[in-house]
C-alpha cells in the first residue's frame, strides 16, 4: 500500500513539474530588429549566374523528342506509383506490359506518372507520352444520335 501512494505522489510530481519546465525554461534570444531610422544594407544577388539551372523548362508532348527506337507508351493501368504497368508498342508493332525496373527491346522503364513514361537505354533517357485521343464529334441537339 505505501509503494502504490510513494509512485501516486512521484506521478503527481512529475505531472506539476515537467509543464512547469517546459513552459518556464530558458528561450534563445531573438536577434535585435534594426533601430527606428538605421540604415541597414539590402542583400546582395550573386553577380555570376549559377553554373546549372535548378529547374528544367517544363516538358511539352508536342515539343518532346522522341527517340526512333524508343517504345511508345500506349497506356497505364493500376494504381500508382507502385502498382501501375505499362503497355507500350515498339516500332515493329509488338506490344508488351512493364512495370518500373523492367525492359523491352534494350529500353528499361525508369517511371511512370498519368500521362508518360520515362525509358533509359544506357545514357539516354526518353519520355514517351501517351497519345491524344481523338475529340469528340460535336453533335446538333436536334439530330438523334446513331450508334
Amino acid at each position: 500500500m505505501m509503494s502504490g501512494r510513494l509512485l501516486t505522489g512521484l506521478a503527481a510530481a512529475l505531472a506539476l513539474t515537467v509543464p512547469a519546465w517546459l513552459l518556464y525554461r530558458v528561450q534563445p534570444s531573438l536577434p535585435s530588429l534594426p533601430a527606428p531610422g538605421e540604415t541597414v544594407l539590402p542583400v546582395t544577388a550573386p553577380d555570376a549566374e549559377p553554373e546549372r539551372r535548378l529547374f528544367l523548362d517544363p516538358l511539352s508532348p508536342a515539343l518532346a523528342v522522341q527517340a526512333e527506337d524508343a517504345p511508345q507508351l500506349v497506356g497505364v493501368v493500376g494504381r500508382l506509383p507502385d502498382n501501375a504497368i505499362a503497355m507500350v508498342r515498339s516500332r515493329d508493332g509488338k506490344t508488351a506490359t512493364l512495370a518500373p525496373g523492367q525492359s523491352h527491346e534494350g529500353w528499361t522503364l525508369v517511371t511512370l506518372s498519368p500521362d508518360a513514361a520515362l525509358f533509359a537505354k544506357g545514357e539516354r533517357r526518353v519520355r514517351s507520352f501517351l497519345a491524344a485521343g481523338d475529340p469528340e464529334p460535336e453533335v446538333d441537339e436536334g439530330e438523334p444520335l446513331a450508334y
